[in-house]
């Protein structure tokens, strides 16, 4: 049965091994048969800064409404990011910030401590690089751009389960290593 997955990557740049995993899982995907829908954040034209916070609506941009159109037809979301910092890249955050939004991603509830969640019945998978030690993140800083989105912003809203597959250090890896990287990346497609 074909399923509606949507694919959103942070960096479309040639070269770089962001593009190549997204391609590779796209790929895999194909394989497959699934409906594919694919963003790039780094093509999209929008100000990613939630500038009247929750106060007041902030128009959305076309690329935004279109990309909430595709959350809610999503029924598996990917999303394909470096760490940065210790953190997501800024068009990530600022993504998150103008698009799950309340009365779409999620609904506060007078007198409950926690939102109702919005997104729920889709599921997710991560793909995250870094050119730091996957041992040293998780164990020493915590892995904070993953709990990031994975915790707090998609199981959040609803999403689940989010599976995540890290990839790194990649600053040091071998052209075999990064082979197996897009190799497991196609499979990780092919059975989405």
């Amino acid at each position: 049965m074909n399923k509606r997955i949507l694919v959103i990557s942070v960096q479309s740049g040639t070269g770089s091994l962001g593009r190549a995993l997204t391609e590779q899982y796209i790929q895999g995907l194909q394989a497959s048969k699934q409906l594919i829908e694919v963003i790039y954040l780094d093509q999209l034209a929008f100000d990613p800064v939630l500038r009247e916070a929750y106060r007041h609506s902030q128009t959305l941009e076309a690329d935004l409404q279109r990309a909430q159109q595709l959350l809610v037809w999503a029924e598996h979301i990917t999303l394909v990011y470096p760490v940065w910092w210790g953190s997501v890249p800024a068009v990530l955050k600022g993504f998150i910030d103008r698009v799950f939004l309340p009365k779409f991603a999620f609904q506060y509830q007078s007198g409950k401590a926690f939102p109702q969640p919005l997104l729920t019945g889709k599921t997710a998978q991560l793909i995250v690089t870094m050119d730091t030690p996957i041992w040293y993140f998780k164990w020493i800083y915590q892995a904070p751009a993953i709990r990031h989105i994975k915790n707090n912003t998609l199981e959040f809203c609803g999403i689940k389960p989010v599976r995540v597959y890290t990839i790194g250090p990649i600053i040091s890896a071998s052209l075999i290593q990064r082979q197996r990287w897009l190799a497991q990346a196609y499979a990780l497609g092919k059975k989405a």
